[in-house]
């Protein structure tokens, strides 16, 4: 797909957005869920939103997978619920992954969103705010469970399922509709957590139904589980980052080949920048603040319109790339808020105008790869650390 002439009436600089490419990377989960369950048998997905769509853009992103399928929508809080509502999503299930703060329980349920319950104590809130609110609901309060099963960060313990039946007994207007965990290493083959955390959680669905508690919807893969785990799909699985284009960095790292072969995904964003500015340096002349590049010889350096301020990580000065003219531009000097210094000496033609692709799709075969994950493992990090810094100032164009 070409991109687009851009014409930007401001600041040079935009990300351009697949939405085919977000399509296509939900049917290819979904071609590989269908195939390796029995016949008959569906498993749902609920797509991942959060974070402005991993930086894509909520609604837009939400708007790609469900014309894909998606049948659930998950967000970290209730006012990305909220915002995901009022941009046209009214009646599909919408998920707090992370739960709520107590005061609310009220916009949740303004709302019609899902909160996960991850505190026993928190079934008496909810069902103060569901007494209150019985004319609305028509029916008991939907809730899921998270249960923590060895990530230590979020969820009830597995030994309390006592108090969440003795709770849920005395809580009419609830219902639990779906019971989940979190995996904290699924990407890791060399580590025994994830069939730990498995056992773990089957022995807590196994103390619930013990206890009379229906689970409800069971879900527990997040991306690299989704992929390479089909043990741990149950009715439902949580897709992220590869939702976007992004297989995880695994260990051993061979098995994110084996994972790009078996599910073929499609990077959805492109961060590109214009040049500004063009000079030629002397050697040994500082660039940047704190003069922390000096030129080696006289060169051409060149400004492009982006800066940490857009979502560009500092971290990248002195050692990151941007492509030009489809040839490397190494990074020099430090990254400021607005604006990088690139070295385009060895570059024949660059001129102001010119754009630069930060990351993202190629133009053509012979263009040097950087999509976000090249750029993520360059600095020690993950590829949704980098989407989600891109800053709302930075335009969205969405591609079909």
């Amino acid at each position: 797909m070409k991109s687009p002439e851009v014409k930007l009436a401001g600041r040079q600089i935009w990300a351009e957005i697949g939405a085919g490419a977000l399509q296509n990377n939900l049917h290819a989960i979904r071609d590989h869920l269908d195939a390796n369950t029995p016949a008959g048998r569906r498993v749902k997905i609920l797509a991942v939103v959060k974070g402005n769509g991993y930086g894509h853009g909520t609604a837009a992103a939400a708007k790609a997978f469900a014309k894909a399928g998606a049948e659930w929508f998950g967000v970290t809080c209730s006012q990305e619920g909220i915002d995901l509502r009022e941009s046209g999503f009214r009646t599909r299930p919408v998920l707090i992954l992370t739960g709520f703060w107590p005061g609310e329980e009220n916009r949740i349920i303004d709302h019609n969103l899902i909160p996960a319950v991850t505190d026993c104590r928190q079934l008496r809130m909810l069902e103060k705010a569901a007494a209150r609110a019985k004319r609305k609901l028509r029916g008991p309060m939907a809730f899921h469970l998270k249960i923590d099963t060895g990530m230590n960060r979020l969820g009830v313990p597995p030994d309390s399922m006592d108090c969440v039946a003795r709770t849920l007994a005395d809580c009419p207007h609830l219902r639990l509709t779906g019971t989940f965990t979190h995996l904290a290493s699924s990407e890791d083959f060399t580590s025994q957590q994830s069939d730990e955390q498995l056992a773990v959680f089957k022995k807590s669905l196994d103390a619930m139904r013990a206890r009379k508690l229906s689970p409800g919807l069971v879900h527990m893969a997040n991306s690299a589980a989704v992929i390479s785990r089909p043990e741990t799909w149950f009715d439902m699985v949580r897709p992220g980052a590869i939702l976007y284009g992004y297989h995880q960095n695994y260990t051993p790292a061979q098995m994110r080949q084996d994972a790009i072969r078996q599910v073929p995904l499609e990077a959805a964003l492109s961060l590109r920048a214009r040049i500004v500015s063009m000079r030629d340096v002397p050697q040994n002349s500082g660039v940047g603040y704190n003069a922390r590049f000096r030129t080696s010889q006289p060169s051409r350096i060149a400004i492009i319109a982006a800066g940490y301020a857009d979502g560009i990580s500092r971290s990248l000065s002195n050692r990151g790339h941007v492509v030009v003219r489809e040839q490397l531009a190494p990074i020099v000097g430090t990254v400021s808020m607005d604006l990088i210094a690139i070295d385009v000496t060895n570059i024949e033609g660059a001129q102001v105008g010119d754009v630069a692709r930060i990351y993202g799709r190629r133009e053509s075969p012979s263009a040097p790869q950087q999509d976000v994950s090249d750029v993520a493992r360059l600095l020690g990090t993950v590829s949704s650390d980098l989407l989600c810094m891109i800053s709302k100032r930075v335009p969205r164009i969405y591609l079909h």
